[in-house]
């Protein structure tokens, strides 16, 4: 179980290091603001200190997306990308779009009805992971700090109840709650104004809107878990450049989602599934319908001789502009998708998560550039952000989700394309998605049991050699970072409502419901083999667990994913 009862360790007091912008997370919106406060700086000669903190063990190893980019925010940041090695080498040569009838029919919809936004000419398909990893190195020769392998665990507040940093985590710490050998205490990172980039459901952006309400004037956050495998296929079946979108088997019983395979450089295709986390049949398995769909000819016509080299799987923030929060605090920002800048309708969220990080820069180096000593409200930010393509873009999207969500695939489908095709995202209204993601769960016993085709071994497989193929590592002895509130609900409240469903949209075997020697039912966290998801965080009917992080370095290590 997740709950500890050891000995409290020692306090030592922790060490602290002061810099003028402090940014957590090192993705995509984080080391765009980064970039973009060091270039502001050194057009104005003005001395800037910033770092960024990386939970993962390197940038770009908790990184996973889709992904296909559109790359208007990387032509403003770095107007020569292609001549400083920008790695997005593989144009967009070709859209198709299916619907999926059943385990063997499917109907290509014609260009002409398919939604604008998910036209993909003139994107790329690239690896965001790679992409961080070379927008890191720009940010290093700008002169920003970066510290992976840090996970900031903590919010540091001033008196006034401004932010005042971030503290990242101990290290060394045993499951029992005592020192091991080698403990180290977390750093304390100061700063005039902190940026919170931690990704969809970070969870001290969590904590902050909860404590600042920044989501009172708000839909309720919408999501999705988005399961992806990268493949290396026949060269006789590689189309390289081939985007390849889809909805509708072997997802049912009002599961909502849609699935994509793109043909990326080297004989690799990427393929994956989104699966809409407000689902309602408990016996659903995102993993396992993920798994069966690449049975299908649209998809088995390229994966079949071929091998996978990788797997993951990360949530996805979906409300888009309604379920946006206020994005300013004293003393700081969420960007990117901490926040929820990701555009549904178009399936991305690099680019809007990379221009969220470059307005926040803007923001917080005028407010420095006036002598502002930080811990104030970045209006200037709410201002900018209101007036970019950023927002004008969320906006003609607002209804996308709403429409799939309250009318479905056909009748909401019909609705986006007269929405974004004819009226340009501009109709005179906007549809609400105001029900929570987890309140949607039905009780199990008004449910369908789904039975799930034993993976083959050669097209689908099981969780734990996905897991494997993840690279996720974490130091064994150290507290649960999958924490529950009450330890009693999983087998107390969940498993005879609900049939315990952790066991099921966990995409990495973490939970498991075993008996014990008497036939009774224990509730078993297997914290070693969590992809920092944070689907758990976000499904769980009961809303008990809570996703905390884990010492930094452990997790997932994605290689060009």
């Amino acid at each position: 179980m997740s709950d500890h009862t050891g000995a409290e360790p020692e306090v030592i007091e922790r060490e602290s290091m002061e810099f003028d912008v402090v940014i957590v997370g090192g993705g995509p919106a984080g080391l765009s603001a980064a970039c973009r406060l060091m270039q502001q700086a050194t057009e104005s000669d003005q001395e800037l200190t910033v770092c960024v903190v990386e939970k993962g063990s390197e940038v770009g190893a908790h990184i996973l997306s889709g992904a296909v980019i559109e790359s208007r925010a990387l032509d403003e940041l770095f107007p020569d990308w292609k001549t400083m090695g920008a790695p997005l080498d593989t144009p967009v040569t070709k859209d198709q779009l299916f619907l999926l009838k059943d385990h063997e029919k499917a109907t290509q919809i014609p260009d002409m009805l398919i939604p604008a936004t998910m036209h993909n000419k003139g994107n790329y398909i690239v690896s965001v992971g790679n992409l961080t990893r070379w927008l890191a190195e720009q940010a290093e020769s700008l002169g920003v700090e970066i510290f992976p392998g840090f996970a900031a665990a903590e919010v540091l507040y001033h008196e006034d109840g401004s932010v005042k940093g971030i503290a990242t985590g101990d290290m060394g710490i045993s499951a029992a709650g005592e020192h091991k050998d080698g403990y180290m205490p977390g750093m304390e990172l100061h700063a005039k104004y902190t940026l919170f980039s931690e990704g969809c459901r970070g969870h001290l952006g969590k904590q902050l809107n909860e404590r600042f309400d920044l989501s009172k004037d708000a839909d309720p956050q919408h999501y999705g878990l988005g399961l992806k495998e990268l493949w290396d296929i026949k060269p006789e079946l590689h189309q390289e450049g081939l985007v390849v979108h889809g909805s509708g088997w072997p997802l049912s019983d009002g599961t909502s989602g849609g699935f994509f395979l793109y043909h990326a450089a080297n004989h690799q295709v990427v393929v994956g599934l989104i699966v809409d986390l407000n689902y309602s049949n408990p016996y659903v398995s995102p993993f396992d319908e993920f798994q069966r769909m690449k049975h299908h000819p649209v998809l088995k016509q390229y994966l079949e001789g071929g091998k996978r080299v990788c797997y993951g799987a990360r949530a996805i923030t979906k409300g888009g502009l309604n379920s946006l929060p206020r994005m300013v605090f004293p003393g700081g920002l969420l960007i990117g998708c901490d926040a929820g800048t990701l555009n549904f309708a178009k399936i991305k969220g690099t680019h809007t998560a990379m221009k969220s990080g470059m307005l926040a820069a803007e923001a917080v180096f005028d407010a420095i550039k006036q002598g502002d000593e930080g811990g104030q409200q970045l209006t200037g930010f709410e201002s900018a952000f209101e007036t970019s393509w950023l927002y004008e873009e969320l906006h003609a999207a607002r209804n996308f989700g709403p429409a799939l969500h309250k009318y479905g695939a056909y009748l909401g489908g019909a609705f986006n394309f007269i929405d974004q095709n004819i009226f340009k995202g501009k109709l005179p209204f906007t549809l609400h998605d105001t029900e929570e993601d987890y309140a949607q769960l039905r009780h199990a016993k008004t449910s369908a049991t789904i039975d799930y085709p034993k993976p083959d071994g050669q097209l689908s497989f099981d969780k734990l050699s996905s897991v494997f193929l993840s690279n996720t590592n974490h130091e064994e002895d150290q507290l649960c970072h999958l924490t529950l509130k009450d330890s009693s609900i999983p087998l107390g409240t969940n498993l005879p409502l609900y049939a315990e469903p952790a066991q099921r949209y966990c995409p990495a075997g973490v939970y498991e419901v075993l008996e014990n020697d008497e036939g009774e039912p224990t509730f078993q966290i297997n914290g070693q083999n969590c992809v920092h998801c944070k689907t758990c965080d976000i499904k769980d009917p009961s809303q008990n667990i809570v996703w905390v992080t884990p010492e930094g370095g452990g997790g997932p290590n994605y290689p060009n994913m």
